[in-house]
């Protein structure tokens, strides 16, 4: 009736299969690493308590919302952000715009990263080891999120913070099952920039993806009116913040926030791409009026998402809604992309008959324990079917990198 059979047969049943292969196959862990990690990570938070403690001038219970609120917000009078149903919200949001009023935030802020980190990570997997393969088999979930990207629990792979140094130290614990194999990372290059310039079917986009562009260095050169040569370090991550933010409806005022700039310098700078890529505007546009007709948005595949609020009287949710509509026709479709090319690609490894294994999928990436002997050849294989699952105006790009664990992927 809904036309979803394609998406359930062809993807859906036949993933099922994989995810439990991945599942079984598991991924080694390096004990000696990770208690390495440990020892620095609880010295690192025992110092943080002590700065805390110190700038604030007493003890108090740093993990209790309540006394953390009365010490910002009645001892030292900074400002209060955002009330709850349980009083003054402390939620990292709020600590990220008070740093600047007080020193004491960035160590609350650090310590509230570490302690995730060493809670979540660092004490819970050990627990999680198999007293019978001595690995780590976590849960992929493919019925959770409302995009349709994969999940995962037991640890949650997906939510390893890999953007701050110490979030990136969990990855390195995570190794090859002997000596005589590697780990291989492959991910899908800007896959939702590729897919927006197709979808929008952007002329602009399009020509810079296939002629092989930095797309931020040429998306720069364009806002910024100048030669790509002449294009700043600056500038290049400015253009990179409004290519990323265009995708999740991302309002001036979190961009001027994002990259440092005033809200007007943020609004030209949005209203200046939508100049230079009229066709994006237009895709945009086009898919939120879709949205309200028909009260839900699909991907490429067929994959529906409800959106029964897009057209309610409440401004925030609305936006929500509508943000949600174009970021689920590009993320939604993405994971589709991914999900197809892991049915492949696993096809392809039994047909073949190989000792390398496919044990981790997050997002855009795939993670394979790989033999050292098949190495080129698995190489070769994972690029050729991720690349190949779609035949889009823009081609689709992997990067692959190898190394002995997660982190450290420069063989």
């Amino acid at each position: 009736e809904k036309n979803l059979d394609m998406l359930f047969y062809n993807i859906e049943m036949p993933l099922i299969f994989v995810l439990a292969h991945i599942e079984l196959n598991g991924v080694s862990i390096d004990i000696e690493r990770l208690n390495q990690i440990r020892q620095l990570y609880t010295s690192d938070l025992d110092r943080l308590i002590t700065s805390i403690y110190s700038k604030v001038g007493h003890e108090f219970n740093i993990n209790s919302t309540k006394q953390v609120a009365e010490v910002l917000f009645d001892e030292l009078g900074l400002t209060v952000i955002k009330k709850t149903k349980t009083g003054r919200s402390t939620d990292m949001s709020v600590l990220e715009q008070l740093k600047d009023e007080h020193p004491v935030i960035s160590d609350l802020i650090d310590y509230r990263m570490l302690e995730k980190l060493l809670s979540t990570y660092v004490n819970a997997l050990p627990q999680l080891i198999s007293p019978i393969t001595h690995k780590i088999h976590s849960h992929f979930n493919q019925a959770i999120t409302v995009t349709g990207r994969l999940s995962s629990t037991a640890p949650n792979l997906q939510n390893i913070p890999i953007r701050t140094l110490k979030g990136k130290d969990i990855r390195s614990v995570f190794v090859p099952s002997s000596n005589n194999h590697i780990i291989l990372a492959a991910d899908y290059s800007q896959i939702e920039l590729r897919l927006m310039a197709h979808l929008a079917q952007d002329k602009a986009m399009i020509e810079a993806f296939n002629a092989g562009k930095d797309i931020h260095s040429h998306t720069a050169s364009l806002v910024f009116n100048c030669p790509v040569e002449d294009v700043s370090k600056e500038q290049r991550y400015q253009a990179k913040a409004v290519n990323f933010g265009i995708l999740y409806g991302m309002s001036a005022s979190s961009l001027a926030k994002q990259i440092n700039v005033s809200r007007q310098d943020a609004s030209n700078m949005i209203d200046d791409y939508f100049n230079r890529f009229p066709d994006i505007k237009h895709f945009i546009n086009q898919t939120i009026e879709q949205a309200k007709k028909d009260g839900f948005v699909k991907t490429e595949f067929g994959r529906i998402r409800p959106l029964q609020n897009i057209n309610t009287s409440s401004w925030s949710i609305r936006q929500f809604e509508e943000r949600a509509a174009v970021n689920t026709r590009l993320q939604g479709t993405a994971a589709d992309i991914m999900k197809i090319a892991m049915i492949s690609i696993q096809q392809k490894l039994r047909v073949l008959n190989t000792e390398s294994k496919m044990i981790i999928q997050v997002h855009d990436e795939l993670v394979f324990d790989v033999l050292k002997k098949e190495q080129d050849d698995i190489k070769q294989l994972v690029v050729s079917e991720m690349e190949q699952v779609v035949d889009y105006l823009v081609p689709l790009k992997v990067d692959v990198q190898m190394g002995n664990n997660w982190l450290d992927l420069n063989l």
